[in-house]
């Protein structure tokens, strides 16, 4: 669930984590990890968004955490399931996935009053060269931004480097949506723009909790909101793809929490 980029000039708040809070929060990410393990090894041609939603359900109340999403400013889902032109923010349903859909889910859970959240993209049978690429890409980005959560350096670092890669490899960065910082609200602050020079620029302090999550375009960096109020889709209908970890800033370099 992304924060929406407000711009600006505003003030914020940046909660650090302690050592023992940050351990309960890669507890709860690693849930979020393997949810989406399973899910993507569930995505497969005819398989529905419903399903995959459902599964995702089902598996929290193997390894606990309730949805992040479901509710949360009227989202009806627990996962957001974006296809292809879907940028973020799909709402699962009947539309059943077919061979070269590239799919992205992105998933968060809240667990002892901390939340985890982070988003991967596959592919659905055999996919396009650019589709491919694209996906790469956005995955190679997030790693490179993670490199630079680093004590010391500045919120741009990442927010640069992710940018970086994303326009050198000729893809773009979508600009409407942001990661996040994250702790126990879903939604806190420091943005994270995947671009640019955010505003404010703070220092990146030991106990940082950072969603870093690069949404790439192949074409536009435009969107359009669909009907349902939720879909955001790519202004030219091109592929889109969406990869987050949520990272912690420690004192030896960055701690990815979303992973297994």
């Amino acid at each position: 669930m992304k924060g929406l980029s407000r711009g600006g000039h505003r003030e914020e708040m940046i909660f650090l984590k302690t050592e023992k809070e940050i351990l309960e929060m890669q507890r709860c990410n690693r849930v979020v990890a393997q949810v989406l393990r399973e899910l993507g090894e569930m995505v497969v041609p005819g398989i529905t968004t419903r399903d995959l939603n459902d599964r995702a359900e089902a598996l929290l109340g193997v390894y606990g955490g309730v949805p992040a999403f479901k509710g949360y400013r009227g989202y009806p889902a627990s996962v957001c399931i974006s296809i292809n032109e879907q940028i973020v923010h799909g709402i699962p349903g009947d539309r059943r996935l077919k061979d070269g859909d590239i799919v992205s889910l992105d998933f968060g859970v809240k667990l002892n009053g901390f939340f985890g959240d982070a988003a991967v993209t596959v592919a659905v049978g055999e996919i396009g060269k650019k589709a491919r690429e694209l996906i790469e890409v956005t995955e190679q980005s997030l790693y490179r931004g993670i490199e630079q959560a680093l004590v010391g350096n500045q919120l741009s670092d990442i927010c640069q480097a992710i940018q970086s890669w994303v326009e050198g490899n000729g893809f773009s960065v979508v600009r409407d949506f942001v990661g996040h910082g994250i702790g126990m609200s879903l939604h806190e602050e420091p943005q994270i723009p995947n671009y640019g020079i955010p505003v404010p620029n703070p220092r990146l302090r030991e106990g940082m909790v950072l969603a870093i999550e690069p949404m790439v375009n192949e074409g536009t960096h435009e969107m359009r909101i669909l009907s349902d109020g939720w879909t955001a889709v790519t202004g030219d209908g091109k592929l889109s793809a969406h990869f987050e970890h949520t990272i912690a800033i420690t004192g030896s370099g960055p701690l990815i929490l979303s992973t297994l």
